[in-house]
């Protein structure tokens, strides 16, 4: 049995708590403005809100201005609050650099909002030396927005695509092709097949509105007491703070879209709590980690690629949710018998009854958090709203709810200020998904996305599982460099269309399976942000919590091969093979966890973990035979367990 462990300063945690919000724990790095530019770019902020609020829902406009202002408003932003470089006095304020960016930015839209009427006649095809040399001030300003506001990896892989765009006549074999003049290829790029494609209008007419709505959410203090509501759930289960990971990564994951402030705000408690309870430190950040990476992939509100899916696949967002259900339930499933097995073999308590806030205060207090989070999932899954109609119900339903009690009512000066902080949360994802649109373009122009489903079926051979594993890497090498949407918008540009076309695999699952190894990477060594932010909380080395990250979340990089061998688990078969793909995978994620741990009732052996090991491949593997097999051995390893435990309290007994 573990030893007794101190108890953390529940009320010292909930102080430092109280002062946190999601998207400032996430950013780092960013300007702190004088008081006067703060105002001014707090006023911008709050009309970007109001202008995609009213385009969307009152007075549409042609994709071009809407789309291209889209990606305007969060350069000026990334400009204003992002310096380009990491040392001196203009960290704090917008010097000559950022207003020229600015200007490069801002002067094509003018252009092409002029000559309209000519322009989108001739861009990419017969463009002149205007529409050249505007095209190159916009790209490069694009270029050094997504590298200011993700970092060098998606920067210089977007340079490598642009250079192979002019210079593919160079390359070999499939890799080739005529190669582009550069005013055409520029000029393209600047279109809506290129930086404002698909990426751009998933951000600008979806994710935008639920970044507000996350905004609305993290104002209200919803962080606290997320975790609170979930530790009245699971705080007292065996492993307890461990257990209350699960469920407060899924709800803030709603909030924040992203791996890395899910840890943050999530872990921030939780973390000490699991090293007061006996986690060792690396594993207490370990299981953090693969929690709130978990949090993107949780319905209804998934990270932003989820979005990007949608529209690529043309589909109602509501049918992604509902695709991602089963895989998102067996994930979180995986990880409660991961952490359940854990501290069952360790000897770990659940947090005592003082620990616990009381359940009845917190649901007076702020229940009516919980409110809009219903309603946005009855509007998309039941009404089949749109998802920027369902943001705008669930951010009015927030509003309202909060005049429910005095000391949460958000008047005019709240609401302006979130507004403004919503503009703001959004400009990382304008940079990625402008930056997404320039490979997209380039993809598109010289015809790579297409060669690359034949390159993937030379390299597999034919064989299913050695293309799937291809993709998997791709996925997750991308995702180490870059964001989420940007990871997933690359790959499944290029990987995608060779698992639907060559491979027959259902064009749902082959999305989904390249979306979670790009959520997954966040916690996957080398780099592992979601990892290293949770050993930076638990005071742990990153990369050994990132190894033991990726040991408890083992269940986690199978579930994709389980829903494309299996294509019931994303809703594609009839209700019976949905029901045994369901019982068949949480059998087997169950029995994965006990091999990974050594614990099935009993500690067990490396033979009893062998077997429990093909017993859960052979339960996640489809098929009536495989699936005997591994129930056989599961209920063979647990029977002797039991028949083990039986003789050991005899024993104690006499």
């Amino acid at each position: 049995m573990a030893e007794e462990f101190a108890p953390v300063d529940i009320k010292e945690v909930e102080k430092k708590l109280q002062k946190m919000h999601i998207k400032d724990l996430e950013t780092s790095g960013g300007r702190q403005l004088g008081p006067r530019m703060t105002q001014v770019m707090a006023v911008f902020g709050f009309c970007v809100s109001l202008f995609h609020i009213w385009v969307l829902t009152f007075r549409p406009i042609d994709p071009w201005y809407f789309r291209t202002l889209h990606v305007v408003m969060g350069g000026i932003l990334v400009f204003a609050y992002v310096p380009g470089w990491g040392s001196g006095r203009d960290r704090h304020r917008i010097n000559w650099v950022d207003i020229l960016f600015m200007l490069m930015i801002t002067l094509p839209a003018v252009y092409i909002f002029t000559v309209f009427d000519a322009w989108i006649y001739r861009v990419g095809v017969v463009p002149t030396k205007w529409d050249f040399f505007f095209s190159v001030l916009f790209v490069i300003a694009v270029w050094e927005m997504s590298r200011r506001a993700t970092g060098l990896p998606l920067a210089i892989l977007t340079v490598a695509f642009i250079l192979y765009g002019h210079f593919g006549n160079y390359m070999p074999g499939l890799f080739y092709h005529k190669g582009y003049s550069w005013p055409r290829m520029i000029t393209y790029l600047f279109s809506l097949d290129g930086i404002l494609s698909l990426p751009i209008q998933a951000s600008a007419h979806y994710i935008f509105l639920f970044v507000l709505f996350g905004a609305f959410v993290d104002a209200s203090g919803a962080g606290k007491f997320f975790v609170d509501f979930a530790r009245c759930i699971a705080g007292r289960a065996r492993g307890g703070p461990a257990k209350v990971s699960i469920v407060s990564s899924a709800l803030i994951g709603t909030a924040s879209g992203s791996s890395v402030a899910n840890v943050v705000v999530d872990g921030v408690f939780n973390i000490p709590l699991m090293k007061a309870s006996g986690f060792r430190a690396s594993v207490a950040g370990a299981v953090e980690a693969m929690n709130s990476s978990g949090g993107q992939i949780v319905p209804p509100v998934m990270g932003a690629g989820a979005f990007l899916m949608a529209e690529i696949l043309r589909v109602p967002y509501s049918q992604v949710c509902l695709a991602a259900i089963i895989p998102a339930v067996l994930y979180f499933a995986s990880s409660y018998w991961m952490i359940d097995f854990y501290a069952a073999k360790e000897g770990l308590r659940g947090l005592r009854k003082d620990e616990l806030p009381v359940f009845r205060k917190i649901m007076m207090e702020k229940g009516y958090l919980l409110t809009p989070l219903v309603l946005l999932l009855v509007c998309l899954m039941v009404l089949q709203y749109s998802p920027y109609r369902s943001a705008l119900v669930g951010i009015v339903t927030l509003i309202l709810a909060s005049w429910v009690r005095k000391e949460t009512r958000m008047g005019i000066g709240p609401i302006y200020r979130t507004l403004a902080n919503g503009a703001r949360q959004a400009m990382e994802i304008i940079a990625t998904c402008a930056a997404a649109g320039i490979i997209v373009g380039v993809l598109t122009q010289t015809g790579l996305g297409q060669k690359a489903a034949m390159i993937i079926f030379s390299y597999s051979q034919g064989h299913l599982f050695i293309a799937l594993f291809i993709t998997m890497l791709v996925a997750i090498l991308l995702g180490m460099g870059m964001p989420t949407t940007a990871a997933y918008a690359i790959a499944a540009s290029v990987l995608a269309p060779a698992l639907v076309r060559d491979f027959m695999v259902p064009p749902i699952a082959a999305h989904l399976f390249i979306f979670y190894y790009a959520c997954l990477s966040a916690l996957t060594p080398p780099v592992a942000l979601a990892s290293f932010a949770a050993a930076a909380i638990a005071n742990a080395r990153p990369m050994e919590v990132g190894w033991q990250a990726l040991r408890f979340a083992i269940a986690g990089f199978i579930i994709p091969y389980m829903f494309i061998y299996g294509p019931a688990m994303v809703l594609e078969g009839s209700t019976g093979e949905i029901i045994s793909v369901v019982v068949t995978g949480l059998l087997g994620t169950m029995a994965l966890a006990g091999a990974a741990q050594g614990w099935l009732l009993l500690p067990t052996g490396m033979f009893q973990r062998f077997l429990l090991a093909v017993a859960a491949l052979a339960l996640i593997k489809p098929g009536l035979v495989t699936d005997l097999v591994g129930l056989g051995l599961l209920v063979g390893v647990a029977l002797f367990n039991l028949l083990r435990l039986r003789k050991d309290r005899l024993q104690a007994t006499t």
